[in-house]
């Protein structure tokens, strides 16, 4: 999984500052008090970040905001979406003029960028939606309290029918961080990707932005030093950070100063279009869950962040077992060079998972995505799979709908049970439950069970029962002008819960 986010461990202090004071012994009077284990307690503030849908007057974005049902009895809280606005400058009185806008404020209020929350979410247990075609719809800040901020989750979808950048683009908005990998994009002539970086907080933030193609790094002087203003989101266009043209390139993205959140938009001519999440932290073992069994072609990039090179075995955990694809058994990724091999139909009309791991002994950590197309020719469509952490106690997943969703969730372990979760629907309907077995060194495919009575859209949760882990993700599709457009979400644990140290009240070392 990603670091924890700031905001987690805020949350983590306002519940020991809650909880008490640390218990202390003064000297010579004894032994101190045994440590108690730590307890698992709800975040009370979450965050998270959409990125800038489209600049095309073609596209149909849908919001989706939920937070699962749990057991926190916190306040009630709230959470929304909310346009990022740049604050004043300092030299601005924000009250300035004040008078004569009076009479455009409702018009205002009605424009996108204007401050009015996008999304509210109220209750815990049913999503809530709002959609937009604007072509200058802003990039959003997302803050969750209360009985709302463990595990809510927020997905943008945008249907984009025609134009070189045509398909659906899925993403699941990020919290904030420090430090991102994008194996994946690329800089070629038929490229048009971009980094989306989108700052929540009151002051600028400055990042940076490496490249790294299969011969190493990539002249990029223009991605130094790139201040996002507050409350503010940029997008740069990755083939003018360097003058190199490369089919698969690696984006770092890390921060001087400040957090931003950040997600890549792959545009490719007559191919289509998805959003590039980040993949999961480095690590030795990656699982990259939830190829469609009728995937055309499955390319998968690597890459090394470290001084050593990696030797990977590369498996497909498909529906019955586990197997090496015949010629791509292994992988040589060399030190902070990107390397890709092409699995083309791998999964050969069943769904699967492709779990990378150490050829010998202790491994090198790498990240790693993999490119799914489906369909041919002009019909083709891409979306894009980075390596992502298990589901752990609990994971979701929003904008569902009634046809288009398939979950798959791979146990590249031990068998396990998860129990899957279809809420409420946005419009209408109750929830159902489902509890699935996921055999060991498989992956299995589920449509799941809609809400009785579904109107509007409706959101995933999956938590593991026992056994396990399991890694997840979830397929939407959508049908436009016969093609099959679609795209996939995984699914990592929510960090709903964080673990706080237990104290108690002493105030003995006050005496004299």
């Amino acid at each position: 999984m990603k670091s924890t986010p700031l905001s987690l461990i805020a949350g983590a202090v306002a519940l020991a500052a809650v909880t008490g004071f640390a218990a202390l012994t003064a000297p010579g009077e004894g032994e101190a008090p045994e440590a108690k284990a730590a307890a698992r307690l709800p975040v009370e503030r979450s965050s998270l970040l959409c990125p800038a849908p489209s600049s095309s007057d073609l596209a149909d974005t849908t919001y989706t905001s939920f937070t699962p049902e749990g057991e926190s009895d916190g306040e009630a809280g709230t959470a929304e979406l909310n346009p990022s606005v740049p604050l004043p400058a300092d030299d601005e009185d924000p009250a300035a003029g004040k008078d004569e806008e009076k009479d455009e404020k409702d018009e205002k209020d009605e424009k996108p960028g204007a401050g009015k929350p996008v999304v509210t979410l109220k209750d815990a247990g049913k999503p809530v939606t709002a959609d937009t075609s604007e072509s200058d719809a802003p990039a959003l800040i997302g803050t969750a309290t209360g009985r709302l901020a463990p595990g809510w989750t927020a997905q943008q979808t945008t249907t984009t029918a025609a134009g070189e950048a045509r398909g659906l683009l899925g993403v699941s908005c990020t919290a904030p961080d420090t430090d991102f990998w994008f194996p994946g994009a690329g800089t070629a002539a038929t490229r048009q990707d971009y980094v989306h970086l989108t700052n929540p907080d009151d002051t600028a933030a400055v990042a940076d932005i490496e490249l790294f193609g299969p011969e190493g790094a990539l002249e990029s002087d223009a991605g130094e030093g790139i201040t996002v203003p507050p409350r503010s989101s940029v997008a740069l266009l990755i083939p003018t950070l360097t003058s190199e043209a490369v089919d698969d390139v690696t984006v770092h993205v890390t921060t001087r100063t400040g957090r931003v959140g950040a997600v890549v938009r792959v545009a490719e001519n007559d191919a289509g279009s998805d959003w590039l999440t980040a993949s999961t932290d480095p690590a030795e073992t990656l699982v990259l869950p939830g190829i469609p069994a009728d995937a055309t072609s499955v390319h998968l990039v690597a890459f090394a962040p470290g001084e050593d090179d990696a030797d990977v075995k590369v498996q497909l955990m498909g529906k019955n077992t586990t197997f090496a694809p015949v010629g791509n058994d292994t992988l040589h990724i060399k030190s902070r060079m990107t390397a890709s091999v092409d699995l083309k139909d791998v999964t050969r009309g069943e769904p699967g998972s492709i779990r990378l791991s150490p050829v010998d002994g202790d491994g090198t950590p790498v990240v790693a995505a993999l490119r799914v197309v489906r369909g041919k020719g002009a019909k083709q469509e891409i979306a894009y799979i980075p390596a992502t952490g298990p589901v752990g106690d609990r994971a979701s997943v929003a904008d569902n709908r009634a046809k288009g969703s398939v979950l798959s969730l791979t146990a590249p372990g031990g068998t396990a049970k998860v129990e899957v979760t279809a809420s409420a629907g946005s419009e209408g309907g109750e929830k159902t439950v489902k509890t699935y077995t996921v055999k060991g060194g498989t992956t299995l495919e589920v449509t799941p069970e809609v809400p009785s009575g579904l109107k509007g859209g409706y959101a995933l949760t999956v938590r593991t029962q026992s056994g396990g882990p399991v890694h997840a993700s979830r397929t939407l599709t959508v049908t436009e002008g016969g093609i099959q457009m679609f795209t996939v979400q995984t699914l990592p644990d929510d960090g709903g819960t964080v673990e706080v140290p237990a104290v108690e009240q002493d105030l003995s070392v006050l005496d004299d």
